[in-house]
This record gives structure tokens, sequence and C-alpha cells, in this order.
């Protein structure tokens, strides 16, 4: 049985814990203000909350409910268009209404949601980053920004008030939330998780099987990884940084020890995907997943990440680089999934750089991502590490690129002859996101990058002639 809170309601259902979210606030509960839009985690027009109680504080996430089986919303807070409500306009609606920052409507349940989202987090987050994964085809955006603005306006008046009664004083949110903490900590308490099924599927946050096996999954028997504690959670030991594997994205741009030692970080992860999916998407995921463009797959590639799989009885390592044996092809069993990652954090000495490439400058999957990590001793190179996606069947750490880097000294030389030998070591295909040929050119191009950004005593002119 599944149990959660829907907007003031206790839900209890019997229904297939694969179920879509979406599909059950909509037919099951009649709440139709949210909207069924591209059901691939793209538009945000399905935008709900999440409110769960960690470390002691109610914090809530905006998700995509396109892509969220009801399992995963055992024992927590769903929050909906209708769940805001409060007499008249809330402070959000009134924005929108005061700027016209709608016009056909559809999008907008999506926006007012993410938006009430921003208006109880603590993060240092803007409200524009807050519906980066909502889109709207009739605005242009400009009067949904200066609605934004009058909302930041008026956060900035809490100083340092509790957000919820803030919210609530403020006609943000109904006075409902006041009570949501203590009900959650009491409904918690009686609710025991959802149990591990004999041969079931392993799912995290969802975000990549719901979109390619939707039907399938609806009905499937499920073993929820999403809210396991074991595979939670960052923490370091010496100087290795160790991962439960259902740390999500967000998880990782919060993270302090990912702070301290990536400066680099928050434009990163705003290259991958947008607030919602960030909120829901799990980095063993995207490592199993096995796409040959999977951001944080070429991410952890060039930091040498080691996995720890287990089938629940013994565990066993293996480097991610050698997890990949061909398209969709993983060195792992049916049985097995990942329990952890670790991998060695950057030096004082490291370089580190992620680039991407994509049609859409945001929110969009990559035609070509690489990422490098470079030691270095002076301007010499002592061991490199080097990935790319895009350029193969599977995601690809460059093996002969990365050792010719070894002993080299930082220089334009360097550079070049890098993207000689980094050509010969892929084998791009033409399809949607690009030729071949252009494949080839845009990592000749993400190397440069790499180097403009960890190296501004080289000559950019000479970088990019």
């Amino acid at each position: 049985m599944i149990q959660f809170i829907l907007n003031k309601k206790d839900i209890s259902t019997s229904l297939p814990s694969g179920s879509l979210l979406l599909d059950f606030i909509r037919y099951e509960q009649n709440l139709t203000g949210t909207k069924i839009g591209c059901r691939e985690g793209d538009c945000g027009a399905c935008t709900a909350l999440v409110g769960e109680i960690k470390n002691g504080e109610l914090v809530y996430q905006s998700v995509t409910s396109c892509l969220m089986p009801i399992g995963n919303a055992h024992g927590k807070h769903i929050v909906t268009i209708e769940g805001i409500n409060v007499e008249g306009l809330n402070f959000i609606q009134q924005a929108f209404a005061d700027e016209g920052a709608t016009q056909c409507g559809f999008c907008t349940p999506g926006f007012i949601v993410s938006l009430a989202g921003y208006c109880v987090n603590k993060k240092n987050v803007s409200a524009v980053d807050a519906v980066n994964g909502n889109i709207c085809r009739c605005t242009g955006y400009k009067s949904i920004e200066r609605a934004a603005q009058k909302i930041t306006d008026k956060i900035a008046e809490r100083k340092e008030e509790d957000v919820f009664a803030f919210a609530v004083k403020n006609k943000f949110l109904p006075d409902y939330f006041l009570t949501i903490k203590e009900r959650l900590t009491n409904y918690l308490f009686k609710t025991n998780g959802v149990a591990k099924l004999t041969g079931a599927k392993f799912l995290g946050g969802g975000t990549d099987l719901y979109v390619q096996q939707h039907e399938t999954m609806v009905h499937a028997d499920i073993d929820f990884l999403f809210d396991k504690e074991h595979l939670n959670g960052v923490s370091q030991e010496g100087n290795r940084c160790i991962m439960g594997a259902a740390v999500t994205v967000t998880d990782i741009a919060e993270s302090p020890i990912f702070r301290q030692n990536f400066p680099g970080l928050d434009r990163y992860i705003k290259l991958v995907s947008s607030t919602q999916i960030r909120n829901m998407a799990t980095i063993a995921g995207n490592f199993i997943n096995g796409s040959p463009i999977g951001d944080f797959t070429i991410f952890f590639l060039a930091l040498d990440a080691q996995l720890v799989l287990s089938n629940g009885f013994t565990s066993r390592e293996i480097p991610l680089r050698k997890l990949y044996k061909g398209y969709k092809t993983l060195d792992k069993t049916a049985e097995e999934f990942v329990e952890k990652i670790y991998f060695e954090l950057p030096a004082s000495t490291t370089k580190f750089n992620f680039e991407k490439v994509s049609k859409r400058i945001n929110l969009d999957i990559a035609s070509v991502n690489s990422a490098i990590n470079l030691n270095l001793n002076g301007d010499v190179i002592t061991n490199a590490g080097i990935s790319a996606g895009g350029v193969g069947p599977v995601p690809t750490f460059l093996a002969k690129s990365s050792a010719f880097l070894k002993g080299k000294k930082i220089s334009i030389e360097t550079m070049q002859g890098l993207i000689d030998v980094v050509q010969t070591e892929i084998s791009p295909i033409s399809d949607a996101r690009g030729t071949e040929a252009y494949k080839r050119l845009l990592l000749n191009q993400l190397i440069k990058a790499h180097f403009v950004s960890l190296f501004p005593q080289l000559s950019v002119e000479e970088i990019l002639a």
C-alpha cells in the first residue's frame, strides 16, 4: 500500500506502484490543473512539488510528475496547483496577472508551482532558475521574468523569518502548509516503505526509463532505490569522495564537497537538463542508462570513477571505464544494481573541466560533450583523463589521448597534438544530432574550450586559430 499526502488529503492506494504520479493526480483524483504535455519531462506543464523531511527540516523540490512513479511519492507531501490556492489569487498568481505573464494558460500551472517551490527554498537560487524546466510557447518569457522579479523582490523582505510562516503571511501558500511538517513526521512514523520484490526492476529517479518504457514500467514489479538510505548521501574519506548510487544531480550541485573541489560546478550543472529533472535524476541511473552522451557519465569517466555493484548478497568493484561493452550493453548482470560510486577528489595541482554542445543552449541532450582531468607538476602534465560523448557507440574514455598527454607541457602544440590523436580514437556516426564531420569538429572545439577555460595564460587567438 502506497501512502502519501496530496495537497491536504491523506492518500492510500493499492494501484501499481509504477503508475505515474501525473495520471494518478488527473485520473484518480480529478485534479486537472496539472497538465499533460510532452510526457518526457521537457515542458514542465505537469510540474508538482514533493515535500519531505530531510535532516529534521521540511524541504520541497519541483518534479515532472509525468516521469515520477507513485512509489517514489510514498511517505511524502505532493503539491499540485490546486494545493497552493488561497482565497482570491495567491501572490504568484497575482504577479502573473499583473504582468500579463500568461496567454493560452496551458503552461501556467507548471510555472506557478515551480515558483511556489522557490518561495520556500532556503538555498541561493533565483526565481528564473526555479522555472528553467518550464516552457512557454506564447509569451516570449519577458512578462514571466517580470512576474518572477516581483516575487524575488517580495522574498527579499523575508530576511531571517521562517520560510513557511512568511509564505503563508504573504499569501504565497495556504495556511495548511504550517501543519505539514508535524503531519508528515507522524505519517512517516506509521509507514514502512515499499518492499523489495523478487525479480523486480531496479528504479531510481525514473527520468529515462519512463520515457523509454512508459507502459512497461506502469505494471512492472519495481524495487524502488531512490529513497533507500544506504544508497544516498555524499561523503569524503581522506581524499576519496563516496556517493550513494541514488544521489541526484541536485545533491551534487548542493554538496559542499563538490562545491569546494569543482570551482566550475555551477556552470557544469546549468548545462545539464532542468531543475525538475536534476531533482529526480540519479547519477547511477545516468551510468546504467548507457547513453553515449550521458552528461555525468562523461564527467565521471574523466575522474576514473569506480562502481560498487551488488546483487543484494555479494558485491564487486568495477571501473566506470570498463562498464560499457557495446551500445547499451553493460558488464553487469540483471540482478546487480549500483550500490556506491567513488573517485579521488582533485588535488590543488589538478585542472578539471566539462563542456557540452547541444542544439539548444540549455535543457537539451548533448550532440557532443567532453570532460578533462589533468594532474600537473608546474606546466607539465603528470597524469590525464579525457572523455567524450556522442562520438562512438558508448560513453568513451579516450585512453590513447589521455596517454598522449602524460609528460607533455601545457602549450598550443600539445593541444593541437591532442586534437590529432583524439581524431584517431573516435568513431561518430551521422544522426539527428549532426553529421560525422560535424561531431568531429565539435569535439575539436570542445578540446579548445578546455584549454581556454583551464589555461588563461595561453593565447585565446592561437587556441581558436
